[in-house]
C-alpha cells in the first residue's frame, strides 16, 4: 500500500490509460448500437451518426456523466471487505477496465453488439469472487442483471412490435399514406418527444444535482413531446411528395418523413446513453481515484473529478469514430432489414424501455434492449424477415461477455498484485 501511495500518480495515469481503453470500447460497441438503427434504417450516413455521436454523446457524458457515483459500479461487490487492503480494490478495478476493456475491442472489431454494462460487471465480480473471496460479491444484483438478459429484449421487442404495428395500420396500409402520415406522424413526434425527455431525466440530469424524481420527469416530458412535435411539424411542412419515387417505392415519400423522426430519436438518445452508459468506464477509474487521494480510506462514494469525465467522454468519441462502423452494420443491416419507419420503431421501444426500467428499478443492458427492438420490428414481418444465424450469434456473444470479463480480470488482478506487491 506505502508504494502504492509513494507513486499514486504513475497509478493514476496507468489506471486513466485503463478507463480510456474501457470507454474506447463503450464508444466503439454500445454507442454504435445506439446509432446503428438510424444508420441501417437509411436516416443518416455514417459520418452524420458519428457528428451527432460527438456532440451528443460528448455532451452528455461530460456534462450529466456523473458528480458522485457509487465507490463500487452497481453495486455487486461489498466495498467493507477491502478496508483492511484498499489496495486490492485498486488493483481489482485496474484489472477490470483492462478486462472489459479488451473484450469490448475485440468484440467491435468482430462486430458483436454486446453489453458494456456485462462487460464491467463480470469483470468485477471476477476479480472479487476469485481474488478476495466469493463472500465479496452480492450475488443477488448479480442474478437480476442476468435475468435482463430475457427480460430487456422481451420488453423493447414486444413495445417495438406494436409500434410498427400501428405504424402499418395507421399509415402504411392506408389508400393515400402520404397524406395519413401527415396526420399522424406528429403523433409519434410528440411521443418521442416525451419518451426522450423521460429518458434524459431519469438517466441523466439527476447526475448534476437536477434530481427529478421518476413522477415529475414524466410530467415535465410533457413540455419535451410538445417541442419536438411543434419543431417536428416545421420540417414535415417542407417534405413535398415526390410521385416518381412513390412509382418505384410505394413508401418512398412516407419513409422521407419518418426519417425527420429518427434524427431526434439518434440525439436525444445519444445524449442520455453519454449520461448514463460513460459510469462504466469512469465509475471504477473514480474509485481507484478516491482510494489515492484518500491515503488508502474507502468511501461509500466517490467524487467525480472532471478530468475523469474528460477521460471517458473523449474515449467514446474516439471508440465510435475509430471502429463504431462494424457494430453500425450488424445492428442496423443485418439482423433485419431496416427502413425510417421500423427504425423509429425500434428506437422508440427501447427508449421506452429505458424509461420504464428507470421507474422500476429494473436493471437492463441498453445493447440487449436495442437488439431486442429491431428483432421485435423484424416479427411484425415474420420470422423469415430474420437472419437467424447473425442473432444466433449475437445471443452466444451475450452469454460469453460475463465469464470473458470475469476471467480476463482474474488474470490481471494477479498480474497487478506481483507487480506492485501483494
Amino acid at each position: 500500500m506505502e508504494w502504492m501511495l509513494e507513486h499514486s500518480m504513475l497509478m493514476l495515469l496507468i489506471a486513466g490509460a485503463f478507463g480510456f481503453l474501457m470507454a474506447w470500447g463503450v464508444g466503439a460497441n454500445d454507442v454504435a448500437n445506439a446509432m446503428g438503427t438510424s444508420v441501417g434504417a437509411g436516416a443518416l450516413t455514417v459520418k452524420q451518426a458519428v457528428l451527432i455521436a460527438i456532440i451528443f454523446e460528448f455532451a452528455g457524458a461530460y456534462l450529466a456523466g456523473g458528480e458522485v457515483t457509487a465507490t463500487v459500479r452497481k453495486g455487486i461487490v461489498d466495498a467493507g471487505v477491502f478496508n483492511e487492503t484498499p489496495h486490492y480494490l485498486v488493483y481489482g478495478m485496474m484489472a477490470a477496465l483492462l478486462a472489459a476493456g479488451i473484450w469490448l475491442v475485440v468484440a467491435s472489431w468482430a462486430g458483436w453488439p454486446v453489453s458494456t454494462t456485462h462487460s464491467i460487471v463480470g469483470a468485477i465480480v471476477g476479480f472479487a469472487a476469485v481474488g478476495v473471496g466469493v463472500d465479496a460479491v452480492h450475488w443477488n444484483e448479480v442474478g437480476s442483471i442476468v435475468a435482463s438478459w430475457v427480460t430487456s429484449p422481451l420488453l423493447a421487442g414486444f413495445i417495438s412490435f406494436f409500434l410498427i404495428k400501428s405504424v402499418q395500420r395507421l399509415v402504411l396500409n392506408q389508400d393515400d399514406p402520404f397524406q395519413s402520415a401527415k396526420r399522424v406522424v406528429p403523433f409519434y413526434m410528440f411521443l418521442v418527444g416525451y419518451v426522450m425527455t423521460a429518458v434524459t431525466l431519469t438517466k441523466g440530469l439527476k447526475h448534476i444535482g437536477l434530481d427529478v424524481s421518476f413522477a415529475a420527469s414524466l410530467g415535465w416530458s410533457l413540455l419535451g413531446g410538445l417541442a419536438v412535435a411543434a419543431v417536428g411539424a416545421l420540417f414535415l411542412r417542407r417534405i413535398k411528395q415526390d410521385p416518381e419515387a412513390d412509382r418505384q417505392f410505394r413508401f418512398s415519400s412516407v419513409e422521407r418523413i419518418f426519417a425527420v423522426l429518427m434524427i431526434f430519436t439518434a440525439c436525444a438518445m445519444a445524449f442520455a446513453h453519454g449520461s448514463n452508459d460513460v459510469a462504466n468506464a469512469v465509475g471504477p477509474l473514480a474509485a481507484i481515484n478516491s482510494v489515492i487521494v484518500n491515503q488508502g480510506v474507502i468511501g461509500e462514494e466517490a467524487v467525480m473529478p472532471s478530468w475523469i469525465l474528460l477521460v471517458g467522454a473523449m474515449g467514446i468519441v474516439f471508440g465510435l469514430a475509430i471502429l463504431g462502423a462494424r457494430v453500425m452494420a450488424t445492428v442496423g443491416t443485418k439482423i433485419t432489414a431496416l427502413t425510417p419507419s421500423r427504425g423509429f420503431a425500434a428506437e422508440l421501444g427501447a427508449a421506452t424501455t429505458v424509461v420504464l426500467a428507470s421507474g422500476t428499478g429494473l436493471p437492463i443492458s441498453t445493447t440487449h434492449t436495442l437488439v431486442g427492438a429491431v428483432l421485435g420490428v423484424g416479427m411484425a414481418r415474420g420470422i423469415g424477415s430474420l437472419n437467424l444465424r447473425v442473432i444466433g450469434t449475437i445471443f452466444t456473444s451475450w452469454v460469453v461477455t460475463l465469464p470473458a470479463g470475469a476471467l480476463l480480470s482474474i488474470l490481471f488482478f494477479y498480474f497487478f498484485k506481483g507487480l506492485f506487491g501483494a
